[in-house]
């Protein structure tokens, strides 16, 4: 397996991203149909009226000051623009280097930055990026534009070869805060990223994006990561130096490692779940393309 991924096979999935937005089963009043474009439903829109509420409708776009009024259900109507910023942000630290099966999690993270790139650029909108995570090349940030230049460079970035220093260079709430100030609101945010750590620091950061972006998590995940393989006695070293010896075919070991993954994505899961964040994740045994189609039918199909 290659660590990184090839330049021409990140542009050649521009080919599968059109499929991304097939169309839906429901109508889109817009532009845009299908699975991908509606993730923009209630962001990046011009208000347009107030009318009263009807059966299927999306009640968060309730507007619960005129329904007070009224004592009658009203829901704001937006018109969508033509255009938005998506920004990509992709996870390049050393823990990123690692796939047990599959590939590693450093290809699949492109490869998903990738299609979404792509089906953004096909439906005419502002795609950009940023890169964090690595030593070397600290953080990179890559301005959205029409023309696809930006997305050309983040995926050319991608292919490049990261620092394997392992000293903590965990930055994954400094870029979220670049990414609240750097783009105009309204934008779709995704952030794809090893997430098996402990998210509860991250709350307040992901929250107030929240009030001014769309925000979909994918973490990135190997079954490692959940299931420790049985290889006997094996010492393992943390970022900062430490080191600790498991016996991988010791029952209790094995199942509390499992237990501290679970306790971890349980945390990630209810907290995208109070602040309504998608949360889509990704395996490095799992074909990319059939897995991002499946969780935006999921949390954006109607």
């Amino acid at each position: 397996m290659s660590l990184y991924p090839q330049l021409n096979d990140l542009l050649e999935l521009r080919h599968q991203a059109h499929t991304l937005g097939l169309a839906s089963h429901h109508r889109v009043n817009s532009s845009f149909s299908g699975l991908y474009a509606s993730v923009f439903r209630g962001t990046g829109l011009d208000f347009e009226e107030v009318r009263e509420y009807r059966e299927g409708d999306d009640i968060r776009n309730m507007e619960w000051n005129v329904t007070a009024r009224t004592n009658t259900p009203h829901l704001k109507v937006f018109r969508e623009e033509r255009e938005r910023s998506v920004v990509l942000c992709i996870d390049k630290g050393p823990h990123m280097s690692f796939g047990t099966r599959g590939t590693f999690k450093s290809v699949q993270a492109a490869r998903a930055a990738a299609l979404l790139g792509w089906a953004a650029a096909r439906l005419n909108d502002r795609v950009g990026g940023m890169l964090f995570g690595d030593a070397n090349s600290g953080m990179q940030y890559f301005r959205p534009t029409k023309d696809r230049r930006a997305l050309w460079r983040l995926l050319h970035s991608l292919t490049t070869e990261g620092s394997q220093q392992q000293r903590p260079i965990d930055c994954l709430a400094r870029a979220l805060q670049r990414a609240d100030k750097g783009t105009a609101t309204g934008s779709l945010i995704f952030v794809i990223a090893d997430m098996n750590r402990e998210i509860s620091a991250l709350e307040q950061t992901l929250g107030r994006l929240c009030q001014h972006h769309t925000l979909v998590l994918i973490p990135v995940d190997d079954p490692a990561d959940r299931e420790i393989p049985k290889m006997g006695r094996v010492t393992f070293t943390s970022a900062d130096g430490e080191t600790l010896e498991v016996d991988t075919a010791n029952p209790t070991a094995r199942e509390n490692y499992r237990r501290i993954w679970q306790q971890r994505r349980d945390s990630l899961t209810g907290l995208t779940q109070r602040l309504g964040i998608p949360l889509m994740p990704i395996a490095t045994n799992e074909e990319i393309h059939q897995t991002l189609s499946r969780d935006l039918a999921r949390h954006f199909g109607r």
